[in-house]
């Protein structure tokens, strides 16, 4: 998942231990900082962008179908890299093996089956996917809840900041109406709540999450654009029909027996029939002071669902340590493989191709592998894990987390290349997580000598950080950034960054279009994958490990979540 927006049989072919033989794609000088172009050439001489432009073709090619997990493109995908690593003797990263089965229940729901139904102090037909769009909280044949609904401010618990939405009461058995994203910080506190930058506590996992851990029986999301960063069509395309989840792991709380969105009108008419406005219980949510409201509004939900039970696989390579004393600590390089797969035709394609997302995180990866494992060895060893699943959860990421090939305690860091740069060298990076540990001072300290320099994200409501990969590994404790281009392009106009990433997200992202060209400039892909090779390398030969930022919500690994 490239930009922050929320997404049979198997077959091995001989073509997967092929690599591509392809010509080099000449890589446009530039000077981007970090001395003369010829040192930075000379010193960059490892990583080649005709190496990247080989996997980025065939990763990206129609062959493989879109790269759908648990199909055989994606199978095709994961044997292709797998073969890469061999090649480049680069180890198995799981005791003997490149692969790490992930498994994945996908439930499918049956729309002509559902019904929602609202009685007591109101009374409506709630549409589905106009009014509500909801899906199972767990792989589950039947959804079945009637109950009361609570309207339960932001649905947040978050004793750092003094904030408790729910004050204690009983909660077991309701359904929760909960707004979007955190609650507003007043000027009195600019920093509640992370200020503008969204924490996890906005993120609508998390209000999910403190549903079941509060023993309700369903939630609902209200649903506004520009809380949620995205409009109700993406609500509807991300979970109308197909959802994919690991299996439940044993010690969570009970599932919520249904998950769901509901539009802001839909929500704002339901109440006001039941003597409620909406725009009022927002003010009192965003105070401290606030507690749970019950509405007198009784919600009557069912549906059914096909559930089936796929297997996909991390692809996992390791590097070994050279130090007695640290080479048992590894730092994590990852990147996810899976792309959408075939799905509704546009312009009479419907190959979703996911050339930059994420072909090409992928093949920057497997250039630092092969770099790494060429150059000399680093005292902490390095573990470069290409993850499934990424698109319809971050799943295959934290089923890594959560079942480490080594203990978590010895992985120090991660950094992952969600969508690599395709456009030319730059002369700023756009990293996720920049503040949330002591990773991204390093990298900036290590930027700062090269010329080069970090950007502030540019829409940090949008909680980008919670939406790739890296956010599994932080989730389990791990510090994690992604490290990707900014907007500063050599040789570009000042507005030119912004306009190519405007007209992706347009036009490309998540569209058969997001696919291979010709006209690529990989030298960025080569300058984005040295800069996390030489930052990898530092972590790695480093005598201390990144350290948590005291604010971080994660500086210590929490109990397993949903």
């Amino acid at each position: 998942m490239r930009l922050p927006i929320e997404a049979a049989a198997l077959c091995v072919s001989t073509v997967c231990g092929l690599a591509p033989v392809l010509a080099a794609q000449q890589v446009r000088p530039a000077s981007a900082g970090g001395g003369t172009v010829a040192a930075r050439a000379a010193r960059d001489a490892a990583i080649t962008a005709a190496e990247i432009d080989g996997d980025l073709r065939f990763l990206s090619s129609d062959l493989l179908e879109g790269r759908a997990p648990g199909t055989r493109g994606g199978r095709l995908a994961a044997e292709y890299i797998a073969a890469q690593l061999r090649s480049a003797g680069i180890a198995p990263g799981n005791h003997g093996s490149y692969f790490q089965d992930v498994p994945i229940d996908v439930v499918t729901l049956e729309p002509s089956t559902l019904h929602a139904e609202a009685s007591g102090k109101a009374t409506a037909q709630l549409r589905d996917p106009d009014d509500v769009v909801l899906w199972a909280g767990s792989a589950a044949p039947a959804s079945v809840a009637r109950a009361e609904i609570v309207f339960a401010g932001y649905g947040v618990r978050a004793p750092e900041y003094r904030w408790d939405d729910f004050k204690g009461m009983d909660l077991k058995g309701k359904i929760l109406l909960v707004l979007v994203n955190d609650p507003p910080a007043p000027a009195s506190e600019p920093e509640l709540f992370g200020g503008k930058r969204m924490t996890y506590y906005g993120r609508w996992t998390y209000k999910f999450e403190e549903a079941e851990r509060q023993g309700a029986l369903g939630a609902l999301i209200v649903h506004r654009t520009a809380e949620a960063s995205y409009p109700w069509h993406t609500v509807v395309g991300s979970w109308s029909s197909e959802n994919r989840m690991l299996p439940r792991d044993p010690a969570l709380p009970a599932p919520l027996a249904f998950r769901g969105w509901i539009t802001d009108s839909a929500a704002t008419a339901l109440l006001k029939q039941a003597g409620l406005d909406l725009e009022q219980l927002r003010q009192q949510a965003d105070s401290r002071d606030f507690k749970p409201i019950a509405t007198g509004i009784t919600l009557d939900v069912g549906f059914q669902s096909k559930v089936a039970h796929l297997k996909s696989e991390n692809v996992l390579g390791v590097v070994p340590g050279s130090d007695p004393k640290l080479g048992d600590s590894y730092v994590v390089f990852s990147a996810h493989w899976d792309h959408l797969g075939i799905g509704p035709k546009v312009n009479g394609d419907s190959i979703y191709n996911g050339a930059s997302d994420n072909a090409s995180g992928v093949a920057d990866v497997l250039a630092v592998a092969r770099a790494a494992q060429a150059g000399p060895p680093t005292r902490r060893g390095l573990i470069f894990a290409f993850v499934t699943c990424e698109e319809c959860g971050l799943l295959g990421s934290e089923y890594f987390a959560r079942n480490p090939t080594v203990p978590a305690s010895r992985l120090v860091a991660d950094l992952n290349i969600d969508g690599g740069n395709l456009l030319g060298r730059v002369r700023d990076l756009n990293v996720l997580g920049v503040d949330k540990s002591s990773l991204g001072s390093s990298l900036a300290a290590m930027l700062a000598r090269e010329g080069m320099r970090i950007s502030p994200e540019t829409h940090p409501e949008a909680g980008s950080f919670y939406r790739s990969d890296h956010f599994s590994f932080a989730k389990a404790g791990i510090p994690a950034v992604s490290i990707g281009a900014g907007l500063d392009f050599v040789g570009r106009p000042a507005d030119w960054g912004k306009q190519q990433n405007d007209d992706y997200t347009a036009h490309r992202y998540h569209q058969p279009s997001d696919e291979y060209r010709p006209d690529f400039d990989l030298s960025g892909a080569v300058q984005l994958s040295n800069i996390v090779l030489r930052f990898g390398r530092e972590l790695a030969n480093s005598s201390t490990v990144p350290t948590w930022s005291p604010k971080a919500e994660f500086q210590r690994a929490p109990k397993p979540t949903a």
